[in-house]
């Protein structure tokens, strides 16, 4: 499979779900992981919110490396490790476009006091099945 196609796959891969687990560095260099509503951009960006009062979010304004696993079910996953930055003005508008049409019920999170909009870029993304054994890997 060339970089196109594995590109197609793996935003097809994550688009189908709605969950990943992601994780930060904590405040004394521990990890720490949440569940998260995700939605995915044609760039292999994720987007997810979450508010200023969780643990995820100082540590990622503190340390913006983020890893991700998206989908285990049938032994098939996305491991993730990128780069998250919270999102202000136009690109806060571009993506919660994104995330609003994965998560509709995000437009009334809009409203919760604190909330923000991460985006994940990717550094390194591997998709694994292990059924088949199957392995494929990008890196930007």
């Amino acid at each position: 499979m060339n970089r196109q196609e594995l590109h197609q796959f793996v935003y097809q891969f994550i688009a189908a779900r709605k969950y990943g687990v992601i994780s930060s560095i904590g405040p004394r260099g521990e990890p720490q992981s949440a569940l998260v509503g995700i939605a995915i951009s044609p760039e292999l960006e994720i987007v997810f919110d979450t508010v200023k009062t969780s643990r995820k979010y100082p540590n990622l304004k503190a340390d913006p490396r983020i890893a991700a696993v998206i989908g285990w079910e049938g032994e098939q996953t996305v491991q993730y490790e990128g780069i998250a930055v919270e999102l202000k003005n136009g690109e806060l508008l571009r993506a919660q476009a994104i995330y609003f049409s994965a998560w509709p019920s995000g437009v009334e999170r809009q409203k919760w006091p604190g909330i923000a909009y991460f985006l994940i870029r990717p550094i390194w993304i591997r998709y694994s099945d292990f059924d088949t054994g199957r392995i494929e890997e990008m890196r930007w």
